[in-house]
């Protein structure tokens, strides 16, 4: 390793672990005041709050990370540039990319480590904050029994102490609501003038020891005998004891395989794997909606009616063939002239047909789908179309809200997979923003370093969270989502590398300088012209 290499990463590994801290310390309470209310009052140790800390700065490590290199790279190359050991380097015929050579080795590294992280660190973290965050939402706040405060921690149990010594232990003017028998016991209350309460050494019981009180009782009414009448009871006793267990105020350890399956806690492999499943899952569904659709579509046959006959045409019918015969034989009577009379006048007799389907013709001669049914099946068919096409229209919305839940599932697990590079390969995009701005601004120290860097981070950060939207508004895929925040920087890093190699100024007040002092010369002559 060459002199100059060992300069630039001594120099920089100071700074960069100062500025890490910095950062982690203000993301940890970011998000440590979201959870700060869940976690007052309930009892919880000091070793089990590091050990949530100690989660949460695992998981904050990839934010941390780039914002640190961004401060430190700023710092080292301004403080070269602010003592000119970066201008002699640079007469000496040392370019820019070869002085930073140790510091974009750093940088390739810790991209590395933000990656490993990512992969397999920070998913084992999150499980494991989740977990312990769950436990102590559980937990019931600790026993703290304050003077002249009703205490519902106990279960079925409400107890008021009207005072309490110096000691913690000894207490007067005490009462407890027993609530444990309220189907028996309508009433069950103790009063008492003064007692003592403690926990056992091995933290397992709390005993209240109470004395010269009074326990007031009034039985309830049980099954049928409710107009039965009870005596109201009070004892008077002068020492009384409660053990309660202490065992529901303890921490319980949840599952953690009820937590394995969100996002944030799975592997990149893992992530790969449910985008996979996620990806079939909605080509399947889309494939039942087309299955669903051509099912409904085919129409079921419809079976012919059986003819309908008319008992009266056949009457007619017989009628007519007997005055057929009786003419025949030539034997008329009055009676059946009289038939052939009435026969006469009656309506011509329809002939018996089978109601048939329409004749085949083309279909541009019908005026709508449904004339080419029969007419005593069209309302049968038209409530069965309405029928299926209300079943239809609901499955498919049903099977349509399905694949969108998964649509949205597989975007937030891509942008999820993806946003693991990003914040990998932006610790090494920092690298070229810090260190030319470095050298350009030449000012070392934490003054304008963290002003720059709050700059460009603020502006990645915002471009992270706007493409984010975009991509669960389906307007972006999860990968251009997660890979144009770095995208956006490139150039702006390739920019400001490019000014600090040629030692030029990033915004140049040349052309604005000789427009400023043409217009100053034009009015001084406009002025000298003016008649006095």
């Amino acid at each position: 390793m060459k002199k100059i290499d060992k300069l630039l990463i001594t120099s920089f590994i100071g700074p960069f672990v100062v500025s890490f801290g910095i950062a982690l310390f203000v993301l940890i309470m970011q998000f440590l005041w979201l959870y700060i209310d869940e976690i007052a009052g309930k009892g919880v140790s000091i070793f089990i709050m590091m050990e949530l800390i100690g989660y949460l700065s695992i998981s904050t490590f990839p934010l941390a990370l780039p914002i640190a290199i961004l401060i430190a790279s700023v710092m080292v190359m301004g403080n070269l540039a602010e003592r000119y050991e970066l201008s002699s380097m640079k007469s000496a015929g040392v370019p820019l990319i070869r002085i930073m050579r140790g510091l974009i080795i750093s940088a390739a590294a810790i991209g590395f480590f933000s990656y490993l992280c990512s992969d397999f660190i920070i998913p084992i973290a999150n499980l494991e904050f989740k977990t312990r965050l769950t436990d102590i939402r559980r937990q019931k706040p600790a026993l703290a029994l304050e003077k002249g405060i009703f205490n519902e921690d106990f279960r079925q149990f409400v107890i008021r102490i009207g005072d309490k010594e110096s000691d913690g232990e000894t207490i007067s003017n005490v009462m407890i609501e027993d609530q444990t028998n309220a189907g028996r016991v309508k009433f069950n209350k103790i009063m008492a003038d003064s007692g003592q309460m403690f926990t056992t050494e091995n933290r397992r019981f709390f005993v209240m020891n109470l004395f010269n009180g009074t326990q007031y009782q009034e039985p309830g009414t049980v099954g049928d005998r409710k107009n039965d009448k009870y005596p109201f009871i009070r004892t008077n006793f002068g020492s009384w004891t409660k053990v309660w267990d202490m065992k529901e105020f303890e921490m319980v350890s949840s599952d953690k395989d009820r937590f394995a399956g969100n996002r944030s806690f799975l592997s990149m492999n893992q992530l790969r794997a449910n985008i996979d499943s996620l990806q079939q899952v909605m080509e399947s569904g889309k494939q039942a909606i087309a299955d669903d659709l051509l099912l409904n579509l085919k129409r079921q046959p419809v079976k012919p009616r059986a003819p309908t006959i008319n008992r009266d045409s056949l009457e007619r019918v017989r009628q007519i063939r007997q005055q057929a015969e009786a003419k025949a034989k030539g034997i008329k009577s009055a009676v059946l002239r009289k038939q052939e009379m009435e026969a006469a006048n009656a309506k011509p007799v329809r002939k018996l047909q089978v109601e048939q389907a329409p004749l085949n013709k083309p279909l541009g001669e019908y005026g709508s789908f449904l004339e080419t049914f029969p007419q005593a099946d069209r309302a049968k068919l038209m409530k069965d179309g309405f029928l299926r096409a209300r079943s239809g229209i609901s499955s498919v919305e049903t099977r349509k809200a399905q694949i969108e839940n998964r649509r949205t599932e597989y975007v937030k697990t891509g942008y999820e997979l993806y946003i693991k590079y990003s914040f990998a390969l932006v610790c090494f995009i920092f690298l070229f923003i810090g260190a030319p701005m470095g050298a350009i601004i030449r000012k070392g120290g934490f003054g304008y370093p963290i002003l720059v860097s709050i700059i460009f981070f603020v502006t990645f950060i915002m471009l992270t969270i706007m493409c984010r939207k975009l991509a669960e508004s389906y307007i972006m895929t999860p990968f251009w989502a997660a890979m144009v925040p770095c995208l956006t920087l490139i150039p702006v890093g390739a920019f400001l590398t490019r000014k600090a190699m040629n030692d030029s100024q990033m915004f140049s007040t040349d052309r604005l300088d000789r427009f400023l002092r043409r217009m100053r010369e034009r009015f001084n002559k406009q002025k000298a012209a003016e008649p006095a």
